[in-house]
């Protein structure tokens, strides 16, 4: 290596199917499947995100009831990611809170609400409810540069939805 990090990339698009059409057809392929923090200040690529193994939940204790845990809300944006006749985009996106607190290794998530906006990621749709202005911004941003032909090959919907930040 020439001494640089090397950027966190979302899951590379393939033309495979990794089913055959009849017994488990049902099976989800995560292969296109990418997923980050956004909070106020940052967006970041955290791929331990997709099975709850990220930078920020290592070592937390999580609980179901919000009202416990007095921390700081991040996002987990969880983005599918296709190919159309112009290329690569951004093709499904959904959101969900989490809360962390560092210093007492507590966190609240609903587990469910993660599990089911994957599913609309994986889905083709976009679920960017509840999101602050902000957050949105940062969410945008990031999108657009980590690759720019991605977002032009977007859905208006997405850039609709992340416009109405401002």
């Amino acid at each position: 290596m020439d001494g640089k990090t090397q950027k966190p990339q979302f899951q590379i698009v393939t033309g495979k199917s990794t089913t055959h059409g009849a017994y488990h057809t049902g099976v989800l392929n995560l292969s296109n499947l990418s997923a980050l923090w956004v909070n106020k200040e940052q967006a970041k690529i955290d791929l331990g995100l997709i099975h709850a193994k990220s930078a920020l939940e290592r070592g937390v204790k999580f609980t179901a009831n919000r009202d416990e845990v007095e921390g700081d809300l991040y996002w987990v944006v969880w983005i599918a990611v296709d190919r159309n006749e112009q290329g690569p985009y951004y093709a499904g996106v959904a959101a969900c809170p989490m809360v962390v607190n560092k210093e007492t290794r507590r966190g609240w998530k609903n587990l469910a609400l993660h599990v089911n906006r994957m599913d609309d990621a994986l889905k083709r749709k976009i679920r960017l409810d509840d999101m602050e202005p902000q957050e949105r911004e940062q969410l945008k941003s990031f999108l657009m540069k980590h690759d720019v032909a991605m977002w032009e090959n977007s859905s208006d919907e997405l850039k609709q939805l992340l416009e109405a930040s401002k």
